[in-house]
């Protein structure tokens, strides 16, 4: 028996020494029960120093553990948890709403979010990804197209790019969309991805000094150190900016200035505005397919609305300050509204019929992020908050972040009909609300500056971000996740969780409660009465005070007059000041005198009656007398003033006026 033992046990440590671990795939993962019945089973028949490898995933295959998987470090961390669902701190990839696809800190990219946009530019079902690159040191900018985790293309731009938006020229066939790249004064446009069409901005009107002193250096009459000189005074005092020639002329030193006036003598100049920021506006339709328009903002505070085919201009408005952020919605033949975030803190709101802003929304701070979520413009700002207003300028939220915004846009998950916004901030965090709502958290390696939601590939719900080092980030959105509400930060204040120390129940709370219910009604009805006497009286006595012109106010059209009385002073001598005026259009009053009705016995006046002068309409005129208290004893009284026209003993209008108690000593 001790012979056949050993036999059996060199044959089962042979048979383990020739299992060979399998490079490693996510789909031949087994579950934690088979593991842990492979476990058993090596334990119990197998040598422990032929146990499965740490790292190394055993299943059951005819009888016998053979490794089906083997991870390694870098593919352990990648299945470590990387989002929470509104704080409650998933801890494995299962519980996870997204699945990592691609994760490359060496990809070179330097954007943001505007410069992102998604589309099926050669109609085959195949989503790429286009940006306008800004480079390393933001003096390479290019055009960069991904496909999958490819770069298939990248072309070289000539200026900086601003935005990049995907949109439809034409309803023909085949219905494939074009980019647009915003670079300086002039739009690129792309079909299949090959340069279609350049759109530049019209020239602005040069100064015409600035203009004059170039003629003058062409034909070499003044000097370059003159031209510079006169050139700064231009741009101190005038109101038409310099041209861009003349603004690179005035920083050069003494010796480069002179081959720089002879390049540039013969050339005429001009000055041009660049865009600042670019969006889309549906043509007539609304449907996801539809032609769109070019809205562009520019540095000269303008927005341009373009033709889609023609690309001229259909519309311009004006802004009183430079558009950094827009948003549009509506279609530009039936009735449309721009929202434009501007350098100056606000957001200004325009629709069709208006050339200038209809609403201004005052955030007293600069916006970071501009984005539409339904019927709600949602702002970020740079005191790292987030707002939700309405279209006509109502503050409707107020979400505080525990960092700064560096990066929003809009999630948008067609199959279940959810509008979020994402928000990366700069503690390496990108979340995600719906309105203030906090329904999910991703946590990054490193900060975030660009965001991109939609269909990437073939799949529908692909999130792309790209961090401050120039890496780039791919997550899939499970077709399963379901953002839930209610799971954040965000919601009522811990305080309201606190119970109150709410007294006990009274014999006579109950007594009365019983009370009520047995006598509802006629409680109610007593109180409706009281109530309608009560406004019964108050309408007579408002008759009253109207028949005998006890009102400050006089309402006949004949001589419509306001009285309105001051009283300055500690005593015992008053200033008493009346206002009167004349609240009619065109007709001044003439003839009229004030009597002042007292208490002699309290009070003493210089005048208790005089005239007063011609009431021109619209004017305040006022009248000056004094008071003097008599009584030592701290008494008040009221005095009355009535204004009457002379030969009428009923009064136009007339005051009460409640006397302060003297605090000084009336003199011997």
């Amino acid at each position: 028996m001790g012979r056949i033992r050993d036999k059996l046990y060199k044959s089962e440590r042979g048979i383990a020494s020739q299992l060979v671990e399998t490079p490693a795939r996510t789909s031949a993962t087994c579950s934690g029960a088979s593991l842990s019945r492979a476990g058993k089973l090596s334990a119990r028949n197998l040598d422990t120093r032929a146990s499965p490898q740490p790292g190394s995933f055993w299943a059951l295959r005819g009888g016998w553990p053979q490794p089906v998987a083997r991870v390694t470090p870098g593919k352990m961390a990648a299945t470590s948890s990387s989002d929470s669902d509104g704080g409650k701190g998933e801890s494995s990839e299962a519980n996870s709403k997204w699945l990592d696809s691609l994760s490359d800190s060496m990809a070179n990219i330097h954007t943001f979010s505007a410069c992102l946009a998604l589309a099926d530019f050669h109609g085959d079902g195949e989503y790429k990804l286009a940006m306008g690159d800004l480079g390393p040191d933001g003096r390479q900018p290019r055009l960069k197209v991904l496909k999958g985790h490819t770069l298939v293309s990248q072309k070289p731009l000539p200026d900086l790019p601003a935005a990049a938006v995907t949109f439809l020229m034409a309803s023909h066939e085949p219905r494939t969309p074009a980019l647009a790249i915003a670079s300086g004064p002039c739009v690129y446009v792309y079909k299949n991805l090959k340069p279609y069409f350049k759109f530049s901005l019209p020239s602005l009107p040069t100064n015409p000094l600035e203009q004059d002193l170039w003629n003058q250096a062409k034909e070499d009459q003044i000097d370059p150190l003159t031209l510079k000189e006169m050139l700064e005074g231009i741009r101190e005092k005038a109101e038409v900016p310099l041209s861009v020639q003349s603004l690179r002329f005035l920083p050069l030193e003494l010796s480069e200035m002179e081959a720089f006036v002879n390049q540039h003598k013969s050339k005429s100049i001009r000055r041009q505005t660049v865009i600042t920021t670019m969006t889309t506006l549906k043509k007539n339709l609304a449907d996801e397919d539809a032609v769109s328009c070019l809205v562009l903002g520019t540095e000269n505070k303008e927005l341009l609305v373009l033709d889609p085919e023609a690309f001229t201009i259909l519309a311009k408005m004006s802004l009183p300050s430079v558009p950094v952020f827009l948003e549009a919605s509506g279609q530009f033949d039936v009735e449309f509204r721009l929202a434009a975030a501007c350098r100056n803190g606000s957001i200004y709101i325009l629709r069709r019929d208006s050339k200038r802003p209809k609403y201004c929304i005052e955030l007293g701070a600069q916006p970071v992020g501009l984005v539409g979520v339904h019927k709600v413009l949602v702002v970020g700002s740079n005191q790292d908050s987030l707002h939700g207003f309405t279209y006509k300028g109502k503050r409707l939220w107020t979400v505080q972040m525990p960092a700064a915004i560096l990066a929003m846009n809009l999630l948008e998950q067609r199959s279940r009909g959810l509008q979020a916004v994402m928000a990366a901030l700069a503690n390496e965090e990108v979340r995600i609300y719906h309105d203030k709502v906090l329904l999910n958290v991703i946590r990054t390696p490193e900060a975030v500056t660009s965001l991109c939601f939609g269909r990437y590939g073939r799949e529908d719900n692909t999130l792309i971000m790209t961090t401050l080092g120039g890496g780039l980030i791919i997550k899939i959105l499970k077709r399963t996740a379901v953002f839930a509400e209610g799971g954040g930060e965000a919601g009522p204040p811990p305080s309201q969780a606190i119970k109150l120390n709410v007294p006990r129940k009274t014999r006579l709370y109950v007594d009365q409660t019983l009370r009520e219910r047995e006598a509802g009604t006629a409680m109610h009805r007593t109180f409706q009465a009281d109530l309608y006497l009560l406004r019964l009286r108050a309408a007579r006595a408002y008759v009253q005070a109207l028949e005998s012109s006890l009102s400050p106010v006089s309402l006949t059209a004949r001589e419509p007059l306001k009285l309105h009385a001051v009283v300055q002073g500690l005593g015992p001598t008053f200033k008493l000041t009346l206002h009167l005026q004349n609240t009619s259009t065109a007709r001044p009053i003439l003839g009229l005198v004030v009597c002042f009705l007292y208490n002699e016995v309290l009070y003493a006046l210089p005048r208790a009656f005089f005239k007063v002068p011609l009431l021109v309409p619209g004017l305040n005129y006022p009248l000056e007398t004094f008071v003097k208290s008599l009584s030592d004893k701290g008494i008040s009284d009221i005095i009355k003033v009535l204004v009457l026209r002379e030969g009428q003993s009923t009064p136009l209008l007339s005051a009460h006026i409640n006397m302060p108690m003297s605090e000084g000593l009336a003199a011997d």
